[in-house]
């Protein structure tokens, strides 16, 4: 049954709050029982959904975690993304298995520029987005104002569904407009406790702007939101536990339940009986202990049964699903069965990529999952030479997993890696040397970008012939153009107009 699953993601800028809320929604719906548990099973170094070492030292998000819970009848399943602007891909692609998003804005920063990019990225899809206005109780910009910048900056219609009695050190509460209700901060540390007053008594300097806010904004409209031209408004504080049941009650009322997916000219429908599904994302060494590699799967239609064979596009051949793996915040739980909607985690080693669609019958193919041109080039040095094929088990792995992207130079031994932000340079260095056991240095590579050819055998092979100096296979063995400057390509397309020099592949 379909339409008790909710599939989400929580975007935002750095430092909005999204781990904090990410965590009270757990907490909410019961995942975990104390704030600060959101972890696999056990691993205190797994604080929260961010369990990597550098993410623990940094204090950021920077891989995606899936995080199911159950509340009311509805199986709710949350995608985490990286906060970081370095691992837009990533975020990228989880977008792409999700049916609605959560967008967390500072109230007293408004719309940042990751918030927007990722917001684009939504639009894309036509995701449609609910809006969370995070840190109420603290200083923070004017409310109008606000609504007014993501109604102007984004193209969107807006509609409060709540409102903010004084923010900062005035704030005294939010009122609800469903339910004409008044959550009060309580206590020492002015949280929300549970209590809700009806027929609360608000300020007159309040009363005067809450009705402005009722009457000047357009009422909710469920079909609105669903095309993604309007976005539902929520006020609150993660922190505070402001906001967060009201968030809950509206991704269970309105947001969609699975969608169908794209294959082709094909949209293939959720009630679909064939069980089919696209990986959108692969995580080596979850577990260090067991050196196991998961592949995040998108269930888009079937019903999935555990032990049922499904065939990988890449691959061809049929493979058994043996330990399928449903996350909850607090463990793993092998699934005996799942839905369209649900996520589900495929152990394999290094059967399964980033893009592969996997069905019963092998006749369709999931569409929108892209690479991107990296925007940063380096050459990968070993300290020690004797691990040449450590470091290329290593570089396969991590470029299945989307982190980086690696290109093998038709001459010349050194590779080269791929990256669109420099933060990733980092976390490859890290992992090289806390999984892989590899030392290595990045050194600057000739090249400034790279481009996918397409076209003819025949044209590919004539392009080659002059300029097997500049070419890379890329990790699927795709020919690859490196090319020192934007000019570079610029020229190599005007003087083949028979190929394409592309920024973008699609798995």
């Amino acid at each position: 049954m379909t339409s008790n699953r909710r599939t989400f993601a929580i975007i935002s800028h750095p430092d909005a709050g999204k781990t904090t809320l990410t965590e009270k929604l757990l907490l909410q719906g019961g995942a975990i029982h104390l704030a600060g548990e959101v972890k696999a099973r056990g691993a205190a170094r797994r604080a929260r959904s961010d369990w990597m070492k550098i993410e623990q030292q940094r204090g950021i998000s920077v891989t995606s975690s899936v995080m199911t819970f159950q509340k009311d009848g509805i199986t709710f399943n949350l995608l985490d993304t990286p906060g970081h602007e370095d691992f837009s891909e990533d975020t990228y692609r989880t977008l792409t298995a999700v049916d609605s998003a959560i967008m967390v804005i500072d109230a007293a920063k408004g719309i940042e520029p990751q918030t927007r990019k990722l917001f684009e990225v939504c639009r894309l899809r036509s995701v449609p987005i609910i809006t969370f206005v995070n840190k109420v109780d603290r200083e923070g910009r004017d409310p109008f104002e606000l609504l007014d910048e993501v109604a102007d900056m984004l193209a969107l219609d807006v509609s409060p569904q709540m409102w903010p009695i004084g923010m900062g050190g005035e704030f005294e509460g939010l009122l609800d407009f469903a339910t004409e209700t008044v959550s009060r901060p309580e206590g020492p540390s002015r949280e929300f406790l549970g209590t809700r007053e009806t027929d609360a008594a608000i300020p007159a300097r309040f009363a005067e702007e809450i009705e402005l806010a009722r009457g000047g904004y357009p009422e909710f409209d469920l079909e609105a939101f669903r095309h993604g031209d309007l976005t539902p408004v929520y006020f609150g504080s993660a922190l505070k536990n402001f906001g967060v049941e009201e968030l809950i009650d509206a991704i269970a009322r309105y947001a969609p339940p699975p969608r169908p997916q794209p294959a082709g000219e094909e949209l293939i429908s959720p009630e679909r009986d064939e069980v089919t599904g696209f990986i959108f994302k692969v995580q080596a060494n979850m577990d260090p202990n067991h050196r196991d590699r998961i592949a995040f799967m998108r269930q888009v239609s079937g019903t999935f049964k555990r032990g049922m064979k499904l065939v990988p596009s890449g691959l061809g051949k049929p493979i058994a699903v043996h330990s399928p793996i449903l996350f909850f915040a607090q463990d793993r739980e092998l699934a005996d069965t799942a839905e369209a909607g649900d996520i589900i985690g495929i152990p394999n080693h290094g059967t399964l990529s980033v893009g592969d669609t996997l069905s019963e019958k092998n006749q369709i193919r999931f569409t929108g999952l892209p690479n991107f041109a990296p925007e940063i080039l380096r050459r990968v040095q070993l300290k020690d030479p004797t691990k040449t094929k450590q470091l290329r088990k290593a570089l396969d792995d991590l470029s299945e997993e989307g982190v980086i992207q690696v290109f093998y130079p038709e001459i010349g031994s050194q590779w080269i890696v791929g990256v669109v932000g420099q933060l990733q340079l980092e976390v490859l260095i890290s992992r090289l040397e806390a999984e892989y056991k590899v030392e290595a240095v990045l050194e600057p590579s000739p090249f400034a970008t790279a481009r996918w050819i397409r076209g003819s055998e025949a044209a590919q092979r004539s392009f080659a012939e002059f300029n097997r100096p500049n070419l890379a296979k890329d990790r699927d063995g795709d020919l690859v153009f490196m090319a020192k400057s934007p000019w570079d390509v610029n020229y190599a397309a005007e003087k083949n107009p028979d190929l394409a020099f592309s920024a973008t592949k699609e798995r």
